[in-house]
């Protein structure tokens, strides 16, 4: 199989990361499964250590993760896998984050996907910027996880 098929529904396997943790129903899982159980985020950087770093948090708090290293290949990917919610880079190499998520709000079938900028500009004209492509929340980095944790679970319970 041809991984840059984009007209395959199967995930190939270099798009998707190892989660830490069993989800429920499998070998090892606890009783008292968290909510995030199940839901699928999709982390779009360019800087493979951001991606590793918020992979590796999101999965140990039962999320599952698939990346893409810039704007055109979080489209597709997006398109494959049908993520609960995308943490986006605004500042990317070729499509950027705020070309990619006007992508995904001009398709049907990916619009209503919570898409958060996690990016490392905090000027007024980026979060402007951001919000007339859709952007559904903003943080900066470095990372406040917690405050990543609360707004990816504000945005999952309002789905």
């Amino acid at each position: 199989m041809k991984e840059d098929s984009p007209d395959t529904n199967e995930v190939p396997k270099s798009l998707t990361t190892t989660r830490l943790s069993p989800l429920p129903g499998e070998p090892g899982a606890s009783n008292d499964s968290a909510p995030q159980d199940g839901y699928l985020i999709l982390i779009v950087d360019d800087v493979v250590d951001n991606l590793v770093l918020v992979s590796l948090d999101l999965q140990q708090q039962g999320y599952r993760v698939v990346t893409a290293s810039d704007g055109e290949k979080a489209v597709r990917v997006a398109a494959l896998t049908k993520p609960d919610i995308i943490l986006m880079d605004i500042a990317m190499p070729g499509v950027d984050g705020l070309e990619a998520t006007r992508k995904l709000r001009a398709d049907a079938t990916m619009s209503n996907i919570p898409v958060i900028a996690l990016t490392a500009y905090d000027t007024g004209g980026f979060r402007r910027a951001a919000a007339d492509a859709g952007f559904d929340g903003y943080l900066t980095k470095p990372i406040n996880f917690d405050r990543l944790h609360e707004l990816i679970q504000r945005l999952l319970s309002s789905k």
